[in-house]
């Protein structure tokens, strides 16, 4: 009976998310490029923070120079070590200045108290002075006339932030298996349809690309107003947000990661925030260890011991295929997100062990964080007691 119970409480927590009215699992809020939109730029700055980006950054660069005229880029290179301002350099000098202007600045030295990447911006933010700040991650490529669609985004919709969730790469095993389901967990804990309703205290963003209002931004105070945060994205959608101003979260394809994901990549960055995102609680810790067990792993775990019941009319009767309807539901929840990242229907069935990987990598973070280390990231140590 226990383990009837369970299969039925996920068959109707993915039917709910099905049938939700603001369809977390759905990609419909999109923008792509849009090649007759206006192209001139000269509202926009935009702000690179960089540390050991020399892979990428000439890409991510290269890319801006086909947004639209007048368009101007201050990469704050964050005391790399691996040449990425002599690329910035180059690239600046091989810009003409009609087509982009780009200026490098050399990063301080790391205050107390501060996330890497809000410093950099915060350095490079006092010297903006347009009316927009397009935040772009180094590693981020955009399709030619990105920018001038979110600026259409950011004006018909009079927002202090708009976002865009990047298309990450997904062509290896470990990318198919992770990038989507990535994905789709930030979906269902951020629905997009609530994010974007300024009636609604749902706060979200996607740091590798935010178009912000430069007044906006200065009226919270600058990146100093969550210098420590780790989940800087989100920390700074809610204090727009709850500061009175409107924000909007969406996908593209016209937004890019040049980074390729291993097992380990993604174990990395997923256990870098993932307890931080669960406000270092171990009570949390263990919902959601319940929650992901009894949605996500229990329905295909429950279909093979209900095929392997002893009563057979049981198992055909209720085990079985109450669980095969659940991972099924599952399935169909995914789908969305799956075919965003053009992959074959069957792929959705791995949805659980995506998830299994997922949880144990929160783990890992629990047990940095219980370690001494709230998060490790880009060479930088920031200690559970900052």
């Amino acid at each position: 009976m226990l383990l009837t119970f369970v299969t039925a409480a996920a068959l109707l927590a993915w039917l709910a998310v099905l049938l939700a009215p603001w369809q977390a699992h759905r990609t419909r809020e999109r923008v792509e490029a849009d090649a007759a939109a206006p192209r001139a730029l000269a509202d926009v700055t935009v702000l690179i923070p960089a540390r050991d980006e020399a892979a990428v950054i000439a890409r991510t660069l290269a890319a801006l120079r086909v947004q639209g005229e007048g368009l101007e880029a201050i990469v704050i290179d964050d005391q790399s070590s691996d040449g990425t301002a002599e690329v910035c350099a180059r690239v600046a000098a091989e810009t003409p200045a009609s087509a982009l202007t780009v200026r490098v600045v050399a990063g301080g030295a790391l205050p107390s108290g501060w996330a890497g990447k809000l410093w950099a911006l915060e350095q490079g933010l006092a010297l903006v002075h347009r009316p927009f700040t397009l935040l772009l991650d180094a590693d981020i490529e955009l399709a030619p006339a990105t920018i001038p669609a979110l600026l259409r985004i950011a004006e018909e919709r009079r927002t202090a932030l708009a976002s865009v969730m990047a298309q990450l790469h997904c062509d290896s095993l470990a990318e198919k298996l992770l990038t989507p389901a990535f994905v789709f967990f930030f979906k269902l804990l951020y629905p997009f349809a609530l994010v974007n309703d300024p009636r609604r205290r749902t706060a979200a963003a996607a740091g590798g690309c935010m178009l912000a209002r430069t007044e906006a931004l200065r009226a919270i105070g600058g990146f100093a107003s969550i210098r420590g945060a780790l989940i800087d994205d989100c920390s700074l959608a809610a204090a727009l947000k709850h500061g009175g101003g409107a924000i909007w979260l969406g996908m593209s394809h016209s937004v890019r990661s040049l980074r390729a994901y291993g097992v380990r990549d993604f174990w990395q960055m997923v256990a870098r925030s993932a307890f931080t995102q669960l406000g270092y609680s171990t009570y949390l810790l263990v919902a959601v260890t319940l929650l992901m067990l009894v949605l996500l792993i229990a329905p295909p775990a429950l279909l093979a011991a209900g095929l392997l019941e002893s009563d057979a009319r049981h198992a055909t009767a209720i085990l079985a295929p109450l669980a095969a309807s659940a991972w099924l539901a599952m399935s169909a929840v995914y789908w969305p997100v799956a075919r965003f990242y053009r992959l074959w229907p069957v792929w959705t069935l791995a949805l659980p062990v995506s998830a299994a990987l997922f949880l144990l990598m929160t783990w890992d973070s629990a047990f940095a964080y219980w370690r001494g280390t709230r998060a490790k990231w880009k060479n930088r140590r920031y200690a559970s007691t900052s």
